[in-house]
């Protein structure tokens, strides 16, 4: 079991956005996908997704190719989005309902999961709740819900702490620990490393459209010859020095 992302080159009308990146998840890991805006980092979901079809290379999970085999690659992938997105017309309750149908899983079986999931949220009192009486973090932690609640073996997780309140994040990084723990394996893309870095040990540099370093924090800093004091800001300022020599 592995997420295999081989020369991957892909963009939009035919302008490669993202050129020749390689990336590999093994279960009980996680990777963390940092740059800055406009990197690529949004692109690389895209394409993990199936939203976007690769110019060049492959992507496969757990030696399912998604070009080939679209349909059993998304049923093991689930994703948490930056901006929520949910349906005005349903209920929380209906969107659980719609997450068990689209992943095929039985109710019985699933829904005292869900329980857990809203309570751990203090979203079990909302289930007959609308959208449109939501908070954006209220919404955000309806997608963690639906996410966790699906059982993929891949978890694509974009800028998840956006609107969060401090408990809820704690929650979260949670789950994701308790993810790993169960061999399932996570690509997230964030800018708060602070967070982030209590469940992802490694990190691959998205610049300019192309992976420039993977590795723990520590070993990126070594790269970009930042220091150990130096806090991550600083990274971003070297990022965006190499895009304007670019």
């Amino acid at each position: 079991m592995v997420l295999k992302i081989e020369h991957l080159t892909g963009g939009y009308t035919g302008v490669p956005v993202i050129k020749d990146i390689n990336l590999e998840i093994k279960p009980g890991e996680a990777l963390g996908l940092i740059g800055l805006n406009g990197a690529g980092k949004s692109t690389t979901i895209k394409h993990i997704l199936g939203l976007l079809r690769p110019q060049q290379g492959t992507i496969s999970l757990n030696g399912v190719e998604l070009v080939k085999q679209p349909t059993q690659f998304k049923h093991e992938v689930a994703y948490i989005p930056e901006t929520p997105v949910l349906y005005p017309e349903l209920t929380l309750k209906e969107h659980l309902e719609l997450t068990m149908l689209a992943y095929q899983q039985i109710p019985q079986t699933v829904w005292p999961r869900a329980k857990e999931l809203l309570k751990l949220f203090r979203l079990d009192d909302k289930l007959d709740w609308l959208p449109i009486h939501f908070s954006k973090g209220m919404k955000q932690k309806v997608m963690i819900v639906t996410a966790f609640l699906a059982d993929t073996s891949l978890l694509v997780i974009d800028e998840p702490f956006t609107g969060l309140d401090p408990l809820a994040v704690a929650n979260l990084i949670a789950l994701i620990k308790k993810a790993l723990a169960d061999n399932k394996m996570v690509l997230m893309t964030t800018h708060v490393l602070a967070d982030a870095e209590q469940a992802i040990s490694n990190y691959a540099v998205l610049n300019n459209g192309t992976i420039e370093v993977i590795g723990s924090l520590t070993a990126i800093r070594e790269h970009y010859g930042l220091k150990d004091s130096d806090a991550f800001d600083k990274l971003y300022q070297v990022l965006s020095q190499e895009q304007k020599n670019a």
